[in-house]
């Protein structure tokens, strides 16, 4: 075996035997170990002093780092995440700048390391490719949190802005009831404004699985706001993926800080006021969705009038038993659309049934089959990240 290949230990061993044994000169011998002549010299001597063990390799830490985070600022580090335990390096940083200190993330992170404030839990690849509508209050994403560490049944209601993640409505209402979520969805509307369209997914109770239509009052009432629903892929939360996440977040906050003693609507405020304005966001290039939201122009209004098709859009009227007729061939809709107008649309042998915007039906004349649309847009729902 030829020293380069050795340990470094048992090169400065020979090296030293060699040399203690003077069979060549000092700059042979350092030559053919590749280290000058005053290395090879301080070998010698620090064997000498301290034998095999002060030759091994020595730490080439220096003994004073100028530049070394003081106590003061670990401290600083360390108080902002046990306030924030659900926090990773990158967004402490972001809030130590804007209190005028600045440190690189991977600063933060070791002082982090160095008080044992890091578990695996925390380590999570980021999502590689995320999609989002281009403006605030284009599509507003609404589900309920599970009851995972929520003490009910069903966990709160979010309704979060799909392009500045600005959550609209963390409200503890304890059971998905229609009547309650639209109390809810009324304040957003007067508060924030209407958006354009809202995603769900097929719970209640905005989706009856025991109707023929698959829709329900609420959802209907939300047609007649001039909303578009969307819903998302059976068994795929990934079409949800802003408000999953948010979901994801608001439990670690439960897992790490608790409740206590408070009150869990306030501790909704709380949260809400705190992921709104403060905690930055890495997919918002770390700033605040409040920096990025702002109010729809489509006001509520709580007596909408009938919804107005365009001008010589082909309409029918819904019967009393929820059917419509064309060409003599009558078609199930669903019974809680009797009275209402619906648009037909032709699409080669097909039919596309709308009630005010949102497509509800397609009709297929030649196998007889009539089918709800449900799903999400294809191609989002393969591209919809967190």
């Amino acid at each position: 075996m030829t020293w380069k290949t050795m340990d470094i230990q048992e090169q400065r061993v020979r090296f030293v035997v060699e040399a203690l044994q003077a069979k060549r000169p000092m700059s042979a011998l350092c030559a053919e170990y590749d280290i000058s002549r005053p290395t090879g010299y301080l070998w010698l001597e620090r064997y000498r002093e301290g034998g095999v063990t002060a030759i091994a390799e020595r730490s080439r830490r220096p003994h004073r780092s100028p530049e070394k985070t003081s106590s003061e600022l670990e401290l600083r580090v360390v108080a902002l995440r046990q306030c924030y335990p659900d926090w990773g390096a990158r967004k402490l940083g972001v809030l130590l700048a804007r209190q005028g200190i600045r440190l690189p993330q991977s600063t933060v992170h070791r002082i982090l390391l160095r008080h044992d404030l890091v578990r695996e839990a925390d380590r999570h690849r980021p999502a590689v490719k995320r999609f989002e509508r281009e403006q605030p209050n284009q599509l507003w994403q609404m589900d309920f949190k599970g009851p995972k560490n929520w003490p009910t049944a069903i966990g709160p209601l979010s309704v979060i802005d799909d392009h500045s993640r600005f959550v609209i409505a963390l409200e503890a209402i304890g059971r998905p009831d229609g009547e309650l979520v639209k109390a809810q969805l009324i304040r957003a509307f007067e508060q924030c404004g209407v958006p354009d369209a809202m995603l769900m997914d097929h719970g209640t109770p905005w989706w009856n699985q025991h109707s023929f239509s698959g829709r329900t009052y609420l959802s209907l009432w939300m047609m007649q706001q001039g909303i578009q629903l969307c819903w998302s892929g059976i068994r795929h939360p990934q079409t949800q993926g802003k408000v999953e996440r948010f979901h994801g977040s608001l439990e670690r906050a439960l897992q790490r800080r608790g409740m206590a003693q408070e009150e869990p609507q306030s501790w909704l405020d709380a949260f809400r006021l705190e992921h709104n304005y403060i905690r930055p966001h890495e997919a918002l290039a770390m700033k605040t969705p409040s920096e990025l939201w702002r109010p729809s122009a489509r006001l509520y209004n709580p007596c909408p009038p009938s919804w107005e098709y365009p001008e010589g859009a082909w309409t029918l009227k819904v019967d009393c038993q929820g059917k419509i007729d064309i060409r003599n061939q009558h078609w199930r809709i669903g019974k809680n659309l009797a009275g209402e107008r619906v648009m037909i649309q032709p699409v080669e042998e097909r039919y596309l049934v709308f009630y005010c915007n949102t497509l509800i039906r397609e009709l297929d004349p030649a196998l007889k089959r009539s089918m709800i649309v449900e799903r999400f847009n294809a191609e989002e729902q393969n591209t919809q990240r967190v």
